[in-house]
């Protein structure tokens, strides 16, 4: 399937800047700008080709009931229920105790929309489960994939969001006007 996606994203005009840290046996791994779905298919196509090797994504419990179940499920999907006694925080917190190997994407506005703020479950998953978090940027400006550098939550939240937001604030995604550029001034230094 490599091949493939390699074509792909060749066909599409997009290119990585950089590698993922495979290294990571467990990590949280934010990609946004998060403003179409087609940002879902390079995801997946970039997983393939940068070799990430443990990389799922999370989805809710009913995209994996009836006859698409097995589709998301193929395609790297784990299932969370949103509405259970246990919230989604302690679900996948659960998930990375119980795994030896496992890395989560998932966008950390929640939503293809223009958010107000970033959601904060990604940030306690993390925390809670003491896994790093690593940035992925989607650049639509520039066709550009961009990795960081991994990085544990530290005892100031408004840093460590601070460092999201100007990581994916240069970033023009597909609906440019979704971008993270307006929540810079919510984390003044």
């Amino acid at each position: 399937m490599r091949s493939l996606w390699q074509l792909y994203l060749k066909l599409e005009g997009w290119k990585a800047l950089n590698g993922f840290p495979n290294h990571l046996k467990k990590a949280i791994v934010l990609v946004a700008p998060h403003t179409h779905w087609k940002d879902f298919t390079i995801g997946i196509a970039f997983r393939s080709v940068l070799k990430i090797k443990y990389g799922k994504y999370l989805g809710k419990a009913e995209l994996f009931k009836g006859p698409f179940g097995f589709l998301f499920r193929w395609l790297g999907g784990t299932p969370v229920d949103r509405f259970g006694k246990q919230g989604v925080v302690e679900q996948v917190v659960e998930k990375f105790n119980n795994a030896e190997n496992l890395v989560i994407a998932l966008s950390p506005e929640g939503t293809r929309k223009k958010v107000d703020k970033l959601r904060t479950g990604f940030y306690y998953i993390a925390k809670k489960a003491n896994v790093p978090i690593v940035m992925v940027g989607l650049d639509y400006s520039k066709k550009e994939l961009s990795v960081s550098e991994p990085f544990y939550t530290t005892d100031n939240e408004a840093a460590d969001f601070r460092k999201i937001i100007e990581f994916f604030a240069p970033l023009k995604g597909y609906h440019p006007d979704q971008g993270f550029e307006h929540l810079l001034e919510q984390y003044e230094p």
